[in-house]
């Protein structure tokens, strides 16, 4: 999956670009994420596409927050549809983030 990214005052913003995270993608979205996660330390996940998410797409965004603290990084998500945020709530490791178009950096 092609993972496109781009930067908003200094931190980087990868768009999902896909309907669903679940078992049948996440290894492939933990394999080319990592580049991103490697080259960055701050990274804001757009959401705004995912409508579906399951408990392997949970552990693949979480393992990208581990990646990303283990070196002092952040990963943010934004653009959350009702049903992708209400996954998110259950595990409440992951910030929340406001829309995209609502992003300042502190």
């Amino acid at each position: 999956m092609e993972i496109p990214v781009e930067k908003l005052d200094g931190v980087s913003v990868a768009v999902l670009p896909v309907d669903e995270l679940d078992a049948s993608n996440a290894p492939e979205f933990k394999r080319d994420i990592a580049p991103v996660l490697q080259a960055n330390t701050k990274l804001v996940l757009d959401l705004s596409r995912l409508r579906f998410v399951d408990s392997s797409g949970l552990g693949a965004m979480l393992s990208c927050l581990r990646q990303l603290t283990a070196k002092n990084g952040d990963l943010k998500l934004c653009g959350m549809s009702k049903q992708v945020r209400a996954a998110c709530e259950l595990v409440r490791t992951i910030p929340r983030h406001p829309p995209r178009d609502q992003y300042h950096p502190q």
